[in-house]
């Protein structure tokens, strides 16, 4: 019995780190069409709302960081690492809850397609640009859209863990 569980908890582990892996490939090709067909600082009119932009951050979240030294590319990469271990851990754990496991897998996927990026480029790519009357909110990513996806789901998950309890 012990061992039908282990087995079914390591094909769930397997089946969360596909999806993770689908978004750091989205997120990975959505960067190489960017880096291939817009020059730093090039912007394309989608909508009233939304640009496509190439801008490079080298901070975290909103450009946090991103006039330091250059030590942050080596902190946000180990931060990043942490953060996959410690997201691996927790999925091992409990990935036969689907909202908590989804959160994380997502999270998980958006920290590791920006670690790539640190590793390769020193920086993050980002390109979706939204905006409104003179107003934009920076610019972001794929695998920042995931990591914020994966937050409002841990959110939701707890909230519904509180009602329940």
């Amino acid at each position: 019995m012990a061992y039908a569980n282990k087995k079914s908890g390591q094909t769930r582990l397997t089946q969360w780190l596909l999806i993770a892996a689908l978004v750091i490939l989205a997120d990975q090709f959505t960067k190489v069409l960017i880096l291939g067909s817009f020059q730093y600082g090039d912007s394309r009119y989608v909508t009233s709302f939304f640009n496509v932009v190439r801008v490079h951050n080298t901070g975290a979240a909103f450009s946090f960081l991103a006039q330091a030294a250059g030590w942050q590319r080596w902190f946000f990469v180990a931060l990043g690492l942490a953060a996959a271990a410690f997201i691996g851990v927790m999925l091992k754990r409990h990935g036969q809850q689907r909202l908590f496991a989804s959160a994380l897998t997502l999270i998980l996927g958006g920290a590791i397609g920006n670690v790539i990026d640190r590793l390769l480029h020193g920086y993050v790519v980002d390109f979706i640009q939204l905006h409104y009357a003179g107003w934009y909110f920076p610019s972001f990513n794929v695998a920042d859209s995931a990591i914020t996806l994966g937050a409002l789901l841990l959110i939701l998950d707890e909230l519904r863990r509180v009602r329940r309890g």
